[in-house]
């Protein structure tokens, strides 16, 4: 992707990850909606986390208040771009394929998203045209409180294991919590890991401003056996 990039623009290309999990789109948009907003205006992100390749989900561009995301209709870049404030979104035209030199129905990410954000740095608008109908739409921050607990989805896995989820700060300090119960373990909610001993798990607002499950010094997933999707947490 980078070598397609720089055949047709000089711009300065950073990697924003490479980590996240196959086919995870939530993921994907997590991570992209917690770091958007640090690059200067005009950034142009390419967000490739696509498990339809190949189909029928369009190739688009959506162009917000201050930045540009190129991406497959899977939602991926949604939340970001609604937060931002959508301006327009583009359908990419199978012509910038020829900027690869070649095109694989497995590898969009290389022969149609890369030439397109380096295509829109150098201003060839040709490429695309207006994208009719709706785009994919992903509800990121979907937690909801029932009764005595929260039900949120865990989002990303660190390579520390701490559970990253959806639960957002402002949700926690509504409710006063002061800790969880989880799968028969109670969880205090802290400010710092080193507020419990070493090997034991706690509960804490990390960067991402949502709740993050952590065990000290050690994995909180892999002890706990925590995977993406779903996760129940009653109150205390």
């Amino acid at each position: 992707m980078k070598g397609v990039i720089r055949k047709i623009t000089q711009d300065e290309v950073i990697d924003l990850t490479h980590s996240i999990h196959p086919q995870n789109v939530f993921e994907g948009a997590f991570l992209l909606h917690s770091a958007y907003r640090y690059f200067p205006a005009g950034t142009i992100f390419i967000s490739v986390v696509d498990p339809g390749v190949g189909g029928d989900r369009a190739a688009i561009v959506i162009k917000t208040e201050n930045y540009w995301f190129v991406c497959p209709d899977n939602g991926i870049a949604f939340p970001s771009a609604v937060e931002d404030g959508i301006r327009k979104i583009l359908r990419i035209k199978e012509s910038v394929s020829q900027f690869s030199g070649a095109f694989s129905s497995t590898f969009h990410g290389r022969d149609i998203f890369a030439p397109a954000g380096a295509l829109i740095r150098e201003g060839r608008m040709e490429h695309f045209e207006r994208f009719k109908g709706e785009p994919v739409k992903l509800d990121l921050f979907d937690a909801r409180v029932e009764g005595g607990r929260i039900v949120g989805r865990v989002v990303h896995i660190d390579r520390f294991g701490n559970a990253v989820t959806n639960i957002t700060r402002n949700q926690i300090e509504e409710y006063s919590v002061t800790g969880f119960m989880y799968r028969g373990h109670e969880i205090p909610l802290v400010e710092k890991y080193e507020d419990v001993e070493r090997g034991k798990p706690l509960a804490i607002i990390g960067s991402f401003n949502t709740l993050e499950l952590s065990l000290r010094e050690d994995n909180f997933s892999r002890h706990f056996n925590v995977d993406f999707g779903n996760i129940e947490l009653g109150w205390i």
